[in-house]
């Protein structure tokens, strides 16, 4: 298992470009099993996440190719409908793959899915959206089994919370289901978007992405397409911290900022030095940053994604910040690790307090899931001394070559195989 070796103190400069979104790419690929037709991807990230549901996706049957950030999928001699654990406990995501294959073929079965270790997130909310277009549900010995006696029926479907997984499942199933699908309480996120602007291409039929509401009338059948995903506002953010916690100029191309206006508006208000263009922001040296309190929400509220992050920034900033988590259970896993490093940092039930004016110091950490590993390097590269990060692996889930971005930018980092 991989460790990430970083002495910490060092100054960035230059610019970085946001490579594609993990959280765009996933579902979008998985929408090509809806069609018999070649769908066309660029700006594919090249994160494990992304790497593991390919090879999900050719144990179906599916043909792919992949050059660099580019995909040519060829979904139509799929053979096997059935997903096992030794690929699906690896990502989350997988689950995705119920509304297409239950609305292309009328069966699908899938092991329970793995992914962060971050709290329930309980698959209920998909098995019951898609229950409403007409989807019948058994757990047999740690499958979801799915089948659909004719066809998916369009239906009006109201989540009790926006998830943006079961958003994108129901939204999926119903671009072959028969008549018009209603989503009321729909995700909003800006993958959301992208996923549906990709079908529409594909020949779906679909109006109100982006809002509470989507509109998705059936069709019999899809076309070939070609699509870029968005860039990864996620990563985005993550970089623009990185510079801030380490009081350099740093440039972030490539992405468009207003998905990030939240974790903007909240940098401004603790007096970060933001120019923000339409695709890129300039971060500028400043003095210390003030405190703040937040709570995360789903788009176009704060990312619960941005969190870990932010809550590292604050260990450093002055006064005393408050973080209230609203979207997942036990997502505050990297407060302990943080509190290794120097933090003062205490948490009472979904709300973590945050004492300012530490000094990180280097320390050996663990990572327990993808956004607090990262929170752990960006407060290595503050600290005073060497910080070794042990199971790396969850950084590459959703990180393209992080040692290799960060070492440009003047980061003493390296990995190291155990």
């Amino acid at each position: 298992m991989d460790k990430l070796i970083i002495k910490g103190g060092s100054k960035i400069s230059g610019s970085v470009n946001v490579h594609g979104s993990k959280n765009s790419a996933l579902p979008i690929i998985v929408s090509s099993l809806l069609s018999e037709k070649t769908l066309k991807l660029s700006n594919v990230p090249n994160v494990v996440d992304v790497l593991n549901l390919i090879k999900l996706l050719k144990n179906y049957g599916v043909k792919i190719e992949h050059k660099k950030n580019k995909l040519k999928i060829n979904p139509s001699k799929i053979k096997n409908l059935s997903a096992d654990y030794d690929v699906v406990r690896k990502m989350r995501a997988s689950i995705l793959i119920l509304g297409p294959l239950l609305s292309r073929f009328g069966e699908a079965r899938i092991s329970l899915p793995g992914g962060c270790a971050i709290g329930t997130r309980p698959i209920d909310i998909h098995l019951a959206g898609l229950s409403k277009l007409g989807a019948n549900f058994e757990i047999q010995n740690g499958f979801v089994v799915g089948s659909v006696k004719s066809q998916l029926i369009g239906n009006k479907i109201k989540l009790p919370f926006p998830s943006v997984g079961a958003t994108e499942n129901i939204l999926m199933a119903s671009v072959l289901a028969k008549g018009e699908t209603k989503i009321s309480n729909a995700a909003r996120e800006p993958e959301i978007e992208d996923l549906s602007k990709c079908l529409i291409k594909m020949g779906a039929k679909i109006e109100g992405h982006g809002t509470k509401t989507i509109l998705v009338q059936g069709v019999t059948n899809l076309k070939k397409a070609e699509h870029e995903i968005i860039s990864d506002r996620i990563v985005a953010g993550t970089y623009i911290i990185a510079a801030l916690m380490l009081n350099s100029a740093l440039e972030i191309n490539n992405f468009n900022t207003i998905y990030l206006k939240s974790l903007i508006d909240i940098l401004k208000k603790m007096g970060a030095k933001l120019k923000v263009s339409k695709n890129s922001i300039k971060v500028s040296k400043g003095s210390k940053l003030k405190s703040t309190s937040l709570s995360t929400s789903p788009y176009p509220g704060f990312p619960t994604d941005l969190q870990a992050q932010l809550m590292s920034l604050m260990c450093i900033s002055d006064g005393k910040s408050k973080i209230k988590e609203t979207i997942f259970e036990n997502r505050f896993m990297h407060v302990p690790e943080l509190n290794r490093l120097g933090a003062n940092i205490t948490v009472e039930k979904d709300t973590a307090t945050i004492i300012g004016n530490q000094t990180f110091k280097g320390a050996q950490v663990m990572a327990s899931d993808l956004r607090a590993s990262i929170s752990l390097v960006l407060a290595a590269m503050n600290a005073n001394g060497q910080t070794t990060l042990n199971r790396v692996y969850h950084l590459d889930r959703g990180y393209e070559n992080i040692e290799k971005t960060l070492g440009s930018l003047g980061v003493k980092i390296k990995r190291k195989k155990n």
